[in-house]
């Protein structure tokens, strides 16, 4: 059975995809702990993207070394976490995934806003903007004790989030990928979206749903559906007659 590892957005812990378990039909949900959370608490927060993915690196090696058929899936910065872990995979000539999942994330080739970078706020302002992604209750920064140890974690995350690849010369990968999108998502530039077609050399297919930026939590059943399609069939003969499909 193909092993979907599976990597959370800024500030958030392997507990994000315990709900997607149930809904995991014909592959084995991994849920993937970032260093400074959950289990690994105690551990310290990545310097920058590179170390992120030199640790990830790392563990996903030990995990595919039974040459278990696997795939990524990440959102917004565990979209990016997905992408260049792959391109690392790569380069170091190790077991690639079968195919690529990225939610909630512009292709990293096109700039990000610049006028909004979230890890540089104040405070004040960076609760503010958060808040207003949807991903973190208000209710939440009530309670000091947690905003204190919360808050750091959030912001290193945004931080490495935010980590510009633009000038990079962009490296398709063999395999297809898969691109799932909030149609309210307005911090996803229509460039950004489009200029995913060029990192795969297969397919790129898009799939939009309701909602905004955390649009995955409304929509487990239908995005592990889509999943677990597209993985089975790596099971079968695989005939394509086009390289980009959208759904909407």
């Amino acid at each position: 059975m193909t092993k979907l590892f599976c990597f959370p957005y800024a500030g958030g812990s392997s507990a994000v995809y315990r709900p997607w378990k149930q809904y995991a039909m014909g592959f084995d949900l991994i849920s993937v702990e970032l260093s400074g959370r959950g289990k690994r608490m105690h551990e310290p927060l990545y310097a920058n993207l590179h170390d992120a993915t030199d640790d990830l690196y790392e563990w996903i090696s030990s995990q595919t070394a039974d040459h278990t058929p696997y795939a990524l899936f990440g959102h917004s910065l565990g979209g990016l976490l997905a992408y260049e872990l792959a391109q690392t995979i790569r380069q170091h000539g190790g077991k690639q995934p079968e195919h690529v999942f990225i939610s909630g994330r512009g292709a990293p080739n096109i700039k990000r806003n610049e006028d909004k970078k979230y890890h540089l706020m104040n405070e004040e302002e960076f609760k503010k903007e958060v808040i207003g992604l949807g991903g973190t209750p208000p209710e939440f920064f009530n309670y000091p004790e947690l905003t204190n140890l919360f808050l750091p974690l959030l912001r290193n995350d945004f931080r490495l989030a935010e980590t510009d690849l633009s000038d990079r010369v962009v490296n398709p990968f063999d395999y297809d990928i898969t691109v799932f999108l909030g149609k309210e998502d307005h911090e996803i530039t229509p460039q950004q979206v489009d200029a995913w077609k060029v990192h795969s050399k297969g397919t790129c297919t898009f799939h939009y749903f309701p909602g905004s930026h955390f649009f995955l939590h409304d929509e487990v059943q239908r995005i592990t559906n889509i999943i677990g399609n597209v993985l089975s069939k790596h099971r079968t003969p695989n005939l394509k007659d086009q390289k980009i499909t959208i759904t909407l």
